[in-house]
This record gives C-alpha cells, structure tokens and sequence, in this order.
C-alpha cells in the first residue's frame, strides 16, 4: 500500500483529498498544526480515521516526519491573499521557506513524487487573454509571490529519482467540512442567503478560473497516479477552460439559483485588482487522469442546499469559524498562537 503525506489534512481541500485517499485504498499520514480546529467545522467528519496524524508546525518538521512515504501532497500554507497581509513575512517564512524546506528533506529521505499547491493567483493582473502555463508571473500579493519563489526552486530539484509537479490551482469553491467563506463563489453564495443581497465591490468584470476543491483533490491523485516521466518538473494549471467567468457572471449564476435575490454591482474600485483568465489545455492533454466533475452551476446548487441544511445564519456568515483571517486574528488576539503563528498554549 502506498503511503501519501497529507500536509494541510485539516484544511478546505486537504480533508476532502483524505477522503478521497482512503476510498482509492491509500495509506494516509495527515500532517497540520490545526489552527482550525473542531469549532471551525460546517459539520462534522472524522477525517483522522484510519490515519496517521502528525501535530507540527511546517517550520518545525524533520527527516523523520517523511520517511516511508511515497508522495507528498503540500497544500499546508497561510492560505489566501486576505491572510497574507497580516505580516508578509509570515507568508514567507510558512508558504514558501517551509515548504521549500519539506521538499529538500523529502528529497533526501528518497520519497518519489512531490505534488505542491499553487495557485493562478500567480498571474496577477493580466487581460482577456487565456493564460497558459508559459505566461508571464504577475504576482501582486504577499501570497502569490510565495507561490513564485517556491516554484522557482522545486522545479530544479526534480530528478530521475524525485519527481516535482507543481498544481496551480483556480480559484475554490464547494462544500468541505472545513468550509471557507473567504472565496467568491461561497462568499456571494452566503450573502444571497443570509442578506437576500448579492454584492459585489467592483465594477465585476475581473476575471476569475474556478474550479472544485473536490476537483483539485483530484488533481492531486492524477499526479500521484501518473508515470513520474510525464509529470517531472512540470506544472499545471488545474481547472476547465469553460469555468473561467467574470465576478458579475458568477453573482448573477448564484442569482439565477437563489430566487428572490437582488445583485449589486458597486462600481467601487476594491483592494482585489486581480484579474487572469486561464488556459488548461495542458492538463487535459498531459493529465488524462484527471477528470473534473463539477461545474460553477452545480457548485452553486451544491453550496446552497448545504447553507440551507446545515443553518447557515448571519451570525455564523460574519463570524470567525468559515474566514481564515477572522480565525487566526482570533488565535492572536486571545493569545493562543504567538505574533509568529507558533502555539502558546
């Protein structure tokens, strides 16, 4: 049985990518310092179940942390742009020194594949062209940079014996036992019901590539799963070219499935001045193994019965449990974590 490392397991993604492992009859070792802990749960999943777990910090991990492992899948990272801002420097001592880290002590312990997540953010601020994997980096945020330099020194480590593959994710949505709320598609999805509003802050021509968390779970074991000749030092990015929109045509999908809301489009000039559209031609040419099944449509329909049926209230919208940012505001504020995100108590 193969065994997979799971940096992140307790996140968005990483708890669905557990999921998915252990139906495919993987061994999984889930690795995460857990700032998001049982209160941050839309509902409940044992996803520690029949895996191994490891508590740590990405900053403190040794040799010892990925021996006998088969692949890693890294999405341990402070994970959005929003978060970011809190101190750069934090980004880049966990999004990128960390992770750079992991991949030479994984090298070194002889695990075969590294699959690491990235992120079309990467872009930045591109036109109406659909960028493919060859485009020009415009990274604009602390997070998107992190993104870069770690790119910039896992592709040269790939080798016969240590395959690289960076996964440069669209933008998620979906349902996950830990929910986020801090992207768009679940962001306007919460306004439309706890507001019967959906507002958006901009002019809403940004363009945004979305795609599943599910989806890039999927991704992930495509990688796994794929010869290490077709996926070394290669990236890809993970999404469908019908699924990039425009911010107003997402809120006025989300509209069309919840009857009864108003959109708002403000015009206003916000702090997000990311737009990219995306090309993923190379992963459906490169990566037959992946195999998305979610479109925004679904998403959407998916997103609102499950705000519907777990009790989505404005309470819960505006609180800190589905918003990264409020979360780890909150472990500071209360004296939890350090001003550097390590555990205090």
């Amino acid at each position: 049985m193969k065994k997979i490392l799971v940096t992140g397991y307790n996140g968005f993604i990483g708890s669905l990518l557990v999921e998915l492992l252990k139906e495919k009859g993987y061994g999984v070792v889930g690795l995460d310092t857990t700032y998001f802990g049982p209160e941050c749960e839309l509902f409940h999943r044992d996803t520690e179940e029949g895996i191994e777990v490891i508590r740590k910090d990405m900053r403190q991990l040794s040799e010892t942390d990925v021996e006998g492992i088969d692949a890693v899948c890294h999405l341990a990272a402070l994970s959005n742009d929003t978060l970011g801002k809190i101190d750069p420097e934090l980004t880049y001592a966990i999004n990128y020194r960390a992770s750079v880290e992991l991949a030479r002590l994984s090298r070194r312990a002889g695990v075969p594949k590294f699959i690491y997540s990235s992120s079309c953010s990467l872009y930045g601020k591109a036109g109406d062209e659909a960028l493919t994997e060859t485009a020009e980096w415009n990274p604009i945020t602390a997070y998107a940079k992190s993104k870069v330099k770690t790119e910039q020194e896992l592709m040269p480590m790939g080798d016969d014996n240590f395959c690289v593959t960076s996964l440069r994710n669209s933008t998620a949505y979906g349902i996950s036992p830990k929910l986020r709320l801090d992207l768009v598609v679940n962001d306007l999805v919460g306004w439309a019901v706890v507001t019967k509003q959906i507002k958006i802050l901009s002019d809403g021509t940004p363009w945004r590539p979305l795609v599943h968390a599910a989806d890039i779970a999927r991704a992930f074991i495509a990688v796994i799963e794929a010869p290490a000749a077709d996926v070394n030092k290669q990236s890809f990015n993970v999404g469908i070219d019908s699924e990039n929109f425009q911010v107003r045509d997402i809120a006025r999908m989300v509209g069309e499935v919840i009857s009864g809301c108003e959109v708002v489009i403000t015009g206003e000039h916000g702090s997000d001045s990311r737009s990219y559209r995306v090309d993923f031609g190379k992963i459906k040419r490169l990566l037959p193994g992946f195999k998305p099944q979610w479109t925004l449509r679904k998403g959407i329909e998916e997103v609102y019965e499950a705000y519907q049926r777990f009790k989505m209230t404005e309470e819960k919208f505006m609180g800190r449990y589905f918003v990264r940012l409020r979360q780890i505001q909150y472990l500071m504020d209360s004296g939890k974590v350090s001003k550097e995100l390590y555990w205090e108590k």
